[in-house]
Formats: C-alpha cells, structure tokens, sequence
C-alpha cells in the first residue's frame, strides 16, 4: 500500500470522536487514484468505510472537486440514484492535515476484465448494460431543484461553452501540436444541439464509476466519483459512457478496462435511454464527439505531466500517441451526426485509460 498523506492516528481520533462504532485499530488500503481525488478503504474493528481526499497535483486549478462532491453527496440523501452515503466530512482538512470526505463502504464490484465469477456470459453481459442505461436515465430525470441544487452548476449555455472551457483547459497544457484539433473544434462549435432538459449530470458516467452488488443477475448498487458532477445537458453524459463502448469487430477504445463481450450495441443502448428519459437522441453522435474532445483536453494535461517529470503513472506515456488518436476518433463522429457511427476506434494501445481510472 502506498503510504497515506495523512496520520492513522489523527484519522482513529476523527472516527472515534464523529462515527459511531467501538474504537479499534485502523487499517487503510489504497483503492484507486485519479486525476483529482484518492481513494482509501478504511477498516475500524468490523466497520468498513471509503475515505477520499485531493491528489498533490491537478491541472484545473479552478476545481474544488472535493467541496462540490460533499454538496452533491449530502443532496442525493433526498433522491432515489444509487450512491455511497456520505458518513462525514472535514473539508478544512484540520482534523488529518488533508481534506477528505469519508462514506459507507460499497461491498460489490466495480466492473472490469476480468469479471467476477458468475457474473460472465449474454444474459449478465445485458443486465450489466441495462443497468448502466437505467441509472443514467435515472440521473437524468430527477428534479435537481427539488435535491437543493440550484446553484451547483451553471445551466445557462452549458452546451454551447464546453468547446471553450475544454479548449481553455488544453491550452495550460498546450506543448506540441494536434493534427484535427482546430478541425474538431470548429465542427463542435457549428450548429450545437438545443438542450433538451437541464438536469444533474455525474461528468464521468461508466463502468469502472459505479458497483454492483454480487448477484445473478448483477444489480448496480451505487455511482460512485462524483467529484466532476455538475449541471447541465444530460445528453453529455450519455455521450461519454457510449465514448468508450466497444462493439464487435471494433478496436479497443480508450475504456478497454471492461470486456466488452456480450454487451448490447450503442444504437440499443441509446434507444433505451431514449426510452426512458423521454429525449431525442438523435443526434447523440455529436455527444459523443463532444465527450471525445474532453477526454482529449484531459488527457493532453496528464501527458504533458507526464512530460513534465509531475506523474510517475507509468501508462501515461502511452498519452503521446493516444491523444491525437482520441481527436481523430472524435472527428469521425462529428462527421456522422444524425446516424449512430459504427466504425473502428484507432486506440489499439493495451494501455489505453480513461478519466480517473488511469491512474491505478
């Protein structure tokens, strides 16, 4: 285990004075890292939490990630999504020298190859699928005023600032030139999409971002990772989770994390969201190019970190030719509004990541 930026004896004071539960020794393993927060699993005695707290370094310096992700937590309380509750929190970061927030412990799977035993073949390939789709329409339709959210997001033009605020984000990390960039960017700015409704949206809505219990058939037990939620057109987050779905006979996508064997196809997929949410998807391949875009302005920063000698992941090498393919992907689903594309991903690379999760 890596070691914590924190003290274990400054955490076993926090817990036993502000959770309930019989003192005892802690015991912390790392989960998972990401481009703003870790994650720990913290045991007390039998109990079982999640602690997260902010990486040393991020290339949006404008995010507060972890302040806005214990707003969001405290106002799911009042919804029905499926999330991690959240137990406490000390965002001054007094009690154990870092910021963290702490949550119930999810005891399932997030999926991934390989899948766990018993949850593999057609049938628990399409209930993972399903569940994945149903969640998300959840997420889309649930009233964010009424979870006391007004305020989290800047809903107004959503849609039509995304290019500049990820081209923004790109340029403090701007070293080397991107063939297509200026292509993609002008594509995305021509004719945007009206936004449909405005509604809570997870920001990095996939597999590897939710658990599911262990269970035939697999139940989805939680959306975890909030920390780039916001509000805005629920479209994008479609757009993103269908970003990396594989179909047969395609090369690996950025999200070669799952084995994608079995699962349904993005039309189905696409057409069931439609289905419950009541949008027009009509044009979700603009979504997904969108979505394209912004994994290429956050990737970019990771690599040009990596460059910089401040990320020692080692798979972020594998950024130098990964990110130029991500434009050239994003393109062809720019090009191809109107229909759902079918067509090779050019990221073949074993090492291909995506959001946080690139960072185990």
């Amino acid at each position: 285990m890596d070691a914590a930026a924190f003290a274990i004896d400054d955490l076993r004071r926090w817990l036993d004075q502000n959770v309930d539960g019989q003192s005892a020794p802690i015991v912390l393993e790392r989960i998972s890292g990401g481009a703003s927060n870790l994650t720990y699993r913290v045991r007390r005695g039998e109990q079982s939490f999640a602690l997260r707290h902010p990486t040393s370094h991020r290339n949006d310096s404008t995010a507060d990630t972890l302040r806005r992700e214990a707003t969001l937590l405290d106002a799911l309380r009042r919804s029905a999504i499926p999330h991690a509750a959240m137990i406490g929190n000390d965002l001054a970061g007094s009690a154990i020298g870092v910021p963290f927030i702490l949550t119930e412990w999810i005891d399932g799977f997030a999926p991934r190859a390989p899948l766990p035993e018993g949850v593999t073949g057609p049938a628990a390939a399409q209930a993972l699928a399903w569940e994945l789709t149903d969640t998300l329409a959840l997420i889309g339709n649930e009233d964010y005023l009424a979870l006391g959210l007004d305020g989290f997001g800047k809903p107004e033009g959503f849609l039509e600032r995304q290019v500049s605020r990820w081209l923004s984000q790109l340029d403090r990390a701007r070293f080397r030139e991107l063939d297509g960039l200026d292509e993609l960017c002008s594509t995305l700015r021509q004719s945007p999409p009206t936004t449909q409704r405005t509604s809570l949206i997870h920001g990095d809505y996939q597999f590897i971002n939710v658990m599911f219990w262990h269970s035939a058939p697999p139940r989805l037990a939680a959306v975890i990772d909030w920390e780039t939620a916001t509000i805005g057109d629920p479209l994008l987050d479609l757009g993103w989770m269908l970003a990396g779905w594989q179909e047969t006979g395609e090369a690996p996508t950025h999200a070669n994390y799952m084995d994608w064997t079995g699962l349904p196809t993005r039309a189905a997929v696409t057409q069931r969201y439609a289905e419950a949410t009541g949008l027009d998807v009509s044009d979700i391949n603009f979504y997904i190019a969108l979505a394209l875009f912004k994994l290429t302005a956050i990737m970019e920063g990771w690599y040009f970190q990596y460059v910089n000698g401040r990320s020692r992941v080692p798979g972020h090498a594998a950024l130098e030719t990964m990110v130029p393919q991500m434009i050239s992907r994003a393109l062809g689903f720019a090009g191809s509004r109107g229909k759902l594309k079918t067509a090779p991903d050019t990221c073949a690379s074993s090492e291909c990541i995506t959001g946080r999760t690139a960072v185990s």
